[in-house]
């Protein structure tokens, strides 16, 4: 029984460990897709970090990404910069690859 829990363990470990590197990298990406929006709407320095700030922490309204792209529709759309959500959508999918590299680089 104790190579069973053993292995037991070691799955709940793994299980605990990937749920965290995907909670980093989601929030990374938000924080990428926040940054990248700023730009957009000629935000920059400590106003787009700012920015970036906000829409991670919109993540935490609703399970999924919807409140983040709707936060990003409204800014957008607010300060004169329409954007529709599937372009959004888009470019979160490419800011999540990135999001992935830069922390797995930071975890080497």
């Amino acid at each position: 029984m104790t190579t069973f829990d053993d292995r037991q363990k070691s799955f709940e470990t793994k299980f605990a460990r990937d749920q965290d590197l995907q909670f980093k990298v989601n929030a990374r990406k938000n924080k990428l897709l926040g940054l990248w929006a700023a730009g957009v709407m000629g935000k920059s320095g400590t106003d787009a970090e700012g920015y970036a700030k906000e829409v991670v922490l919109a993540d935490f309204e609703k399970p999924g990404d919807d409140d983040v792209i709707q936060k990003l529709v409204k800014d957008l759309t607010a300060a004169g910069k329409p954007t529709e959500e599937p372009a959004i959508r888009k470019q979160a999918e490419r800011l999540m690859a990135d999001a992935k590299t830069q922390l797995m680089a930071e975890t080497k």
